[in-house]
């Protein structure tokens, strides 16, 4: 890992600052928890009905209206018939090193937890508001046999609230739904996160963080404009003799897009690295070539070129995807000669990732062997796919094979998984998920194509989330299906991938007139800026930096769109910037454009439907 994760960890390693007040609360009292700046407030409260209540504001104005909240264990609502205890509260106030959209998180935020005295058992209510949002879960004891069936948690929000949302459940890779809150119909499915528009004007993310030994979350929508929560891939719950910690769930809260996309809530509610794996310098994120979307024929004669290929684009990695297995050459097996390409590719600088199917790494025993092979044979990753739906138990699989993968010092990229949930803070041996529809459904031999608003809705619902390994940047003619070359490149700008795995064949991009964006472009950053063009499901507008160089990409929607990006967010000096436009007659063809700017200056333009804009910004 990059010395600046060194660095940055002692700037405030778990600054907690411990405000045990512990006190008892009274019948009829309400439980008030506000975030540090004063500004966003959640009130814990017993209703008129004896059950548990929760409601946010935001600047004095309701962003969940009273909503309910608690476990059902044992056919008993634990938020329900109960009393409160005593609290404890406590600020946080940490800052810690992140890959992905900027390179340092702030963790701020005022704690409470809640003694509650429910029907037969005593359990804990954790409660965190932030300056951006509200996280909230529950902990019970320890309980040989103990059923959860289900949650009693529910948001509730305001009429005329817009969402949007997707619904595939099996590998979150679903087409998003917009539509107001008050038109949908009851008993319907819907995967999280939901990104709303608020009456207010506020952004709102509803989802979950840090799923660990729980059964991932979808919701259902019922009357009242709620979302109630709702466990897809195991209705009737399970059962557990440990201790029972729901992940958080989270309210996360914005003023704009900006304060959206560079939210650090997910991550803040999971648990710091190991110091073993802050301090990890074989965790490096990286740019990467890969044959399957291109050429899914994977020839072991053919790997040498494919290694020769990664070193002239200057990419860090080369990802060996399905059929490697197959492979053999006299005497040799798969393993043997996934070993002589991993030498190769190792005398050219370059490193190796592997894909394997989740059934071989299913089992620990499996696991053990496959790691263990993976390692002698001097690979540095490994993509595991098709993951079946994340139960309880399958939560587990995904913690303990990040756990053993980071012993054996082995990157992980999960692929037809569930939605990432922050733990990539806990586990940065992670660096990516898919968990997304990405290129692989625009592609010519499925019949599937993408519609171009999806992309302007994912940066700010799929990748609010977590990393997304989208595979972007196709320059293919026959692939383009109606996008330009200027929007492929502006989506490694804007989908953020620390394992940034590039789709098409590099031959491609060899011969390609943006060929140096593309060597330019890193797979993480520095600081991330969403312009005010940017509207979802409409256009993704993106500012990044990466040490003195700024990026610019824009991801267009279905129709015309007029852009006015003022530079102010550079330094004083002079700068060289180096566009990549669309071609106004054709989507496989680019304009080059090279200028002289300052802080003062703005870039204007006119994007065509499905269309996008790349720029590069150097000091002079």
């Amino acid at each position: 890992m990059k010395s600046i994760r060194k660095s940055l960890l002692f700037i405030s390693l778990l600054c907690l600052i411990n405000q045990a007040d512990a006190q008892n609360v009274k019948p009829g009292d309400v439980i008030a928890v506000k975030s540090p700046d004063g500004k966003v407030r959640v009130d814990i409260s017993k209703g008129a009905d004896s059950k548990l209540y929760y409601k946010i504001e935001a600047n004095g104005k309701e962003i969940i209206t009273p909503s309910r909240l608690g476990i059902i264990s044992e056919n008993v609502d634990l938020g329900s018939d109960f009393r409160f205890g005593a609290t404890e509260s406590k600020v946080i106030d940490e800052t810690y090193p992140v890959f992905g959209y900027h390179s340092k998180a702030i963790n701020r935020c005022n704690s409470t937890t809640v003694e509650i005295q429910a029907t037969g058992e005593k359990w804990l209510l954790d409660v965190r508001a932030f300056d951006d949002g509200i996280g909230m879960r529950c902990r019970l004891t320890a309980k040989k046999g103990r059923i959860i069936q289900g949650e009693a948690t529910e948001w509730k929000v305001p009429s005329k609230s817009l969402f949007w949302y997707q619904s595939d459940l099996g590998s979150y890779e679903g087409t998003f739904t917009k539509a107001i809150v008050d038109t949908l119909p009851s008993d319907k499915i819907i995967g999280l996160p939901v990104t709303a528009l608020m009456p207010t004007g506020d952004f709102v993310l509803i989802t979950e963080a840090s799923l660990v030994d729980y059964s991932d979350l979808a919701v259902k929508t019922s009357g009242g404009r709620a979302l109630k929560a709702y466990f897809h891939a195991e209705p009737g719950g399970w059962k557990t003799d440990d201790e029972v910690v729901q992940p958080w769930r989270v309210t996360l809260i914005a003023r704009d897009l900006n304060g959206l996309v560079n939210s650090d809530l997910l991550r803040n509610l999971c648990p710091p690295p190991s110091t073993e794996l802050v301090n990890a310098d074989w965790i490096r994120p990286g740019r990467a070539a890969w044959n399957w979307w291109s050429t899914p024929s994977l020839i072991y004669n053919r790997q040498h070129q494919w290694v020769d290929w990664t070193k002239q684009l200057g990419f860090e990695y080369y990802l060996i995807d399905a059929g490697w297995t197959r492979w053999k050459d006299s005497t040799r097996n798969a393993w043997d000669c996934l070993t002589e390409v991993v030498s190769y590719a190792k005398s050219a600088g370059i490193n190796i990732w592997i894909w394997v199917h989740s059934n071989e790494v299913t089992l620990e025993a499996d696991r053990t062997r496959i790691f263990d092979n993976a390692v002698k044979a001097g690979v540095s990753g490994i993509k595991i796919d098709f993951v079946p739906k994340c139960s309880r138990e399958r939560s587990n699989w995904y913690e303990a094979t990040l756990r053993e993968a980071a012993k054996d010092k082995l990157m992980i990229d999960f692929h037809g998984a569930v939605k990432p949930s922050g733990r990539e803070r806990t586990w940065p041996n992670e660096l990516t998920r898919e968990a997304i529809r990405g290129h692989e459904y625009h592609i010519i031999r499925y019949k599937r194509v993408l519609l171009p608003d999806h992309d302007c809705v994912l940066p700010f619902n799929r990748f609010v989330q977590g990393f997304g390994d989208y595979t972007p940047t196709v320059f293919n003619p026959a692939e383009l299906l109606g996008f330009t070359w200027s929007r492929e490149i502006a989506q490694a700008i804007v989908f953020t991938s620390p394992f940034l795995c590039y789709a098409d064949h590099p031959e491609n991009y060899l011969k390609n007139p943006a060929l140096n964006i593309i060597k330019a472009i890193p797979s993480t950053w520095d600081e991330t800026i969403v312009l005010k063009d940017s509207e979802i499901g409409k256009c993704a507008a993106f500012a990044r930096r990466k040490g003195d160089s700024w990026f610019i990409g824009i991801i267009n929607g279905s129709d015309k769109k007029d852009i006015d990006i003022p530079l102010s967010f550079l330094k004083g000096g002079f700068y060289t910037l180096n566009a990549y436009e669309d071609d106004p007659e054709r989507g496989d063809k680019i304009v080059k454009k090279t200028s002289n700017v300052g802080k003062s200056d703005h870039i204007r333009l006119s994007i065509r439907p499905a269309g996008g804009y790349v720029a590069e910004i150097t000091k002079m």
